[in-house]
């Protein structure tokens, strides 16, 4: 099964294996993958049975990031996700919230890192009105892809 799935495809793969157990959502930008995504998505997968991973496009990391983001391309981010045995679908999404893409899956729950409030987080009220609960996984200090850019850079 392609782990890839594009977002007009999103609501009918999730239909489909829901039937077969709990869908685990969590999204971001994931630009250069290090130990604190690595400790949070492994996490973020043993809630439930399908980790699914919104992505965002390219267009939307530079919406929040600024104009040198991202470092490496929608496609590379996608792939190098893909490659990891406990993510199960990744979809990329065009823009600064998943709130579309969670419309479409409906995930049973939604995960975030632990620098994130539940009480801010646009996507908490939608996850809650679509029957699922939204989690904040705890964060893992020191790891940081903005800090690695910089440490890279040289500044």
């Amino acid at each position: 099964m392609e782990k890839i799935v594009p977002f007009s495809e999103a609501s009918a793969h999730a239909n489909r294996i829901r039937t077969s157990g709990r869908i685990v959502f969590t999204n971001g930008v994931f630009d250069l993958i290090h130990k604190g995504h690595l400790t949070y998505l492994a996490q973020a997968a043993e809630l439930g049975d399908f980790l699914w991973v919104g992505l965002n496009s390219n267009e939307s990391v530079r919406r929040l990031k600024g104009p040198e983001r991202p470092i490496n391309s929608e496609e590379d981010r996608a792939l190098l996700l893909s490659c990891l045995s406990f993510v199960h679908t990744i979809t990329v999404f065009s823009e600064e919230t998943p709130l579309n893409l969670i419309s479409q899956i409906r995930p049973n729950i939604h995960t975030k890192g632990g620098d994130y409030d539940p009480e801010t987080l646009p996507e908490a009220p939608l996850v809650k009105n679509l029957g699922g609960e939204v989690r904040i996984l705890p964060f893992v200090l020191g790891f940081s892809s903005t800090d690695l850019i910089r440490r890279i850079r040289g500044a």
